[in-house]
């Protein structure tokens, strides 16, 4: 295993995580991939014929496409790496269970390599896809973006639509002094899928860390809790997650910001649509060490009488100079919006369709590339309520 001694995580495969319904790790195993399916790579916005910067395309455990177009950004993958000890530095491999099935069994994973002064205009694409039934999908990813470099990356996540399997990433941030990484993620799973993301980063003097989170589809069970660490003088954390939940799916999701250097500033944003029986838990905390301020706004929209949404904002200060705030709110569609949009001429379903895309915008300076391929994700989700 990479860079890990891997003996000792064995007893982990049964320790579970503090948040989220509790799985079998023991179920999934790995496997090999079957193919691409290329409409369900549209549907998380890939193209399949993308011809920028740089790509990666993983199918299960095995790499399919990857590299780099430009000088100075380096696109390869997890075990190519020349620094094994680069992974899990920011994780710990056992930190639960899902963890200790991703350093034991894992396998790919993109590094991402952004040198000095090295700015990439547009957005890197990667693909994470599943194909094979009953398979661990658990690759380890890596972003640096090195001092005044600033970097996108866009990732599609999708499976099969008959596929049960067990998504288990690991992906971890590096951002360098005045440096900038934009992350954008589309998830699309399916009812069988059980999903647990594990991510951190760490932000130094002058950098900012932007991550915007989108889920469209039905999943059985998500959680996932990123964290980030502010530890230089202005750094700046943006945290953004769309979260539509379908039919039973069972959701826990949140991000945590912890401020340990002055000037430093977080931001954690969600917006939650509860449907059919699925069930939400939304997250959000923001602890300060340091002087800064942090708000957070958890927003929850009920669009079945069946659904349920839980708010859990998070303020934690121990610094007399720090300003923490939050906000949340979970309600229902106005009748009379919905009134308002019919006397137009406009039909019932496309003005909830509409009223439902404003609900889940959230106004953020990211690149206009991934401007709109969040617009594509959300305006999607908006036609399938």
């Amino acid at each position: 295993m990479r860079g890990v001694q891997k003996s000792y995580l064995i007893d982990y495969l049964d320790k579970k995580s503090p948040y989220g319904l509790d799985i079998d790790v023991r179920k999934f195993i790995p496997s090999e991939p079957v193919k691409l399916d290329e409409d369900r790579l549209k549907e998380v916005g890939i193209d399949p014929n993308y011809a920028g910067p740089g790509l990666y395309y993983q199918v299960d455990s095995s790499v399919m496409r990857k590299g780099s177009s430009i000088s100075g950004l380096k696109v390869m993958s997890y075990d190519e790496m020349n620094n094994p000890e680069m992974g899990w530095r920011l994780i710990s491999p056992d930190q639960d269970k899902y963890t200790a099935a991703a350093a034991l069994y894992g396998r790919g994973g993109y590094v991402i390599i952004a040198d000095e002064g090295v700015k990439v205009e547009r957005p890197i694409q990667a693909c994470l896809f599943m194909s094979a039934p009953g398979s661990l999908q658990a690759p380890h990813n890596i972003v640096i973006a090195k001092d005044n470099s600033e970097v996108s990356v866009f990732t599609g996540c999708t499976v099969m639509k008959e596929v049960v399997g067990l998504h288990a990433g690991i992906t971890e941030f590096y951002v360098g002094k005045n440096a900038r990484v934009n992350f954008v993620m589309i998830h699309n799973w399916n009812p069988d899928a059980h999903v647990r993301p594990r991510t951190a980063a760490v932000v130094e003097e002058g950098g900012q860390f932007v991550s915007y989170y989108i889920n469209i589809g039905p999943v059985s069970s998500l959680q996932t809790f990123p964290k980030v660490r502010l530890i230089g003088k202005g750094a700046k954390a943006h945290m953004s997650s769309i979260i539509i939940g379908k039919e039973g799916s069972k959701i826990d999701v949140g991000s945590e910001v912890s401020l340990e250097a002055p000037e430093t500033r977080a931001e954690i944003i969600s917006r939650n649509i509860a449907m059919d029986k699925s069930e939400i838990i939304a997250r959000a905390r923001v602890i300060a060490r340091a002087e800064g301020s942090g708000h957070t706004e958890c927003m929850g929209l009920m669009l079945s009488d069946e659904a349920n949404i839980v708010t859990v904002p998070e303020l934690d200060s121990s610094f007399k100079g720090a300003e923490l705030t939050h906000e949340a709110a979970v309600g229902k569609l106005k009748e009379e919006e919905i009134y308002y949009l019919t006397s137009k001429g406009i039909e019932r379903k496309e003005a909830i369709s509409m009223l439902v895309r404003g609900f889940m915008r959230i106004n953020i300076e990211l690149p206009s590339v991934l401007k709109k391929q969040i617009e594509f994700a959300t305006a999607m989700a908006a036609e399938g309520l």
